[in-house]
């Protein structure tokens, strides 16, 4: 049974299965993974008859926080060390965490790119408008990073709360250019016209499954966790844009 995908900014109070009797598995995962951790749950689910994957999508900061409050998962997957710690320092991991993957940073641009923007200096231009993440998730502090590095004095035109909304808002043309991942761009393909940054900035992802009160739900879990760190998923996670992949 094919994955079920939920994107959302908080986390509802209960899951839903596909039928009474599928056991479900929730993922709770940075929106950055959303087409890999989708391909990477229907592999799973093919080998777990009877197993519906439940993905949630969101800011990493924002799922740890919530994983914390007591909101339900099995799994959690973030785009930065950060965002983990939040989550083991709220003693809810089970194990781990484990790093699994990096992504870079990188600034895209509507395919006209009609405000020329060829470096992220041009940023600085009157009249440009960009976007970036919530400096709270681990895509808007990279962001800061590397503008501060570059010292780009003028303030972007907004602040989105995961890189999927700042790729959203340069896709429809509502914004000249943003910062999102690597892998946000590889997704986008013709969408977007990638601008070459300079290497270096890179945030690493972890998993971990978490603590819960089901035995048949926790052995799932950490199935799950394998499968991220194995070599059946390094290829689905290059292909998607990540480096540094960690393959158990």
């Amino acid at each position: 049974m094919r994955a079920l995908l939920a994107v959302v900014l908080a986390l509802p109070l209960a899951a839903c299965s596909g039928t009474d009797d599928d056991q479900v598995l929730t993922v709770l995962a940075a929106s950055s993974l959303a087409d890999t951790f989708a391909d990477l749950a229907e592999l799973f689910e093919d080998e777990h008859p009877g197993t519906d994957v439940r993905l949630v999508l969101g800011s990493s900061t924002m799922l740890a926080e919530q994983v914390v409050d007591g909101a339900p998962g099995d799994v959690l997957a973030t785009a930065d060390e950060r965002s983990m710690r939040v989550a083991e320092d709220g003693s809810t991991l089970a194990d781990g965490p484990y790093a699994f993957a990096g992504n870079a940073l990188t600034l895209v641009t509507p395919p006209q790119n009609r405000a020329g923007i060829a470096s992220l200096t041009d940023l600085d231009r009157e009249g440009v408008d960009y976007v970036v993440c919530a400096e709270a998730a681990p895509c808007g502090a990279l962001a800061v990073q590397l503008l501060d590095q570059q010292e780009v004095a003028q303030p972007p035109a907004s602040q989105e709360v995961d890189a999927r909304a700042v790729l959203a808002r340069v896709e429809q043309g509502e914004a000249d250019a943003g910062l999102v991942y690597r892998t946000d761009a590889v997704a986008a393909g013709d969408a977007v016209t990638e601008v070459p940054l300079p290497e270096g900035l890179t945030t690493n992802y972890l998993v971990a499954p978490l603590h819960g009160d089901d035995a048949e739900r926790s052995d799932l879990a950490a199935e799950f966790v394998t499968l991220v760190r194995s070599n059946r998923a390094r290829q689905v996670l290059q292909d998607a844009g990540f480096s540094g992949v960690v393959v158990e």
